[in-house]
């Protein structure tokens, strides 16, 4: 793990962006303490998902009319916005 003060990272922002998408983490300091931890982006996918969902309960029936109705309330101008200008 590589720590940089602000005012380094600041300088060397493109050179800390390429160590880090290969893998490194870096720590930004600001007056002797730790302040940020940047590291790689993880990649969503949808096993992701799969698992943030595991033993949620499948919508009920009234879910379908939840949403219609909860579209219903939207104001939906079909007006070009751009005809005035």
């Amino acid at each position: 793990m590589l720590t940089v003060t602000a005012t380094e990272a600041s300088r060397r922002f493109s050179d800390l962006l390429d160590a880090i998408e290969a893998g490194e983490t870096i720590v930004i300091t600001r007056g002797n303490r730790s302040i940020a931890e940047i590291g790689p982006a993880r990649r969503r996918t949808g096993v992701d998902l799969r698992a943030v969902l595991v033993g949620t309960a499948p919508p009920d029936d009234a879910f379908e009319a939840d949403i219609a109705e909860a579209v219903g309330h939207l104001a939906v101008d079909e007006g070009d916005p751009w005809a005035a200008a």
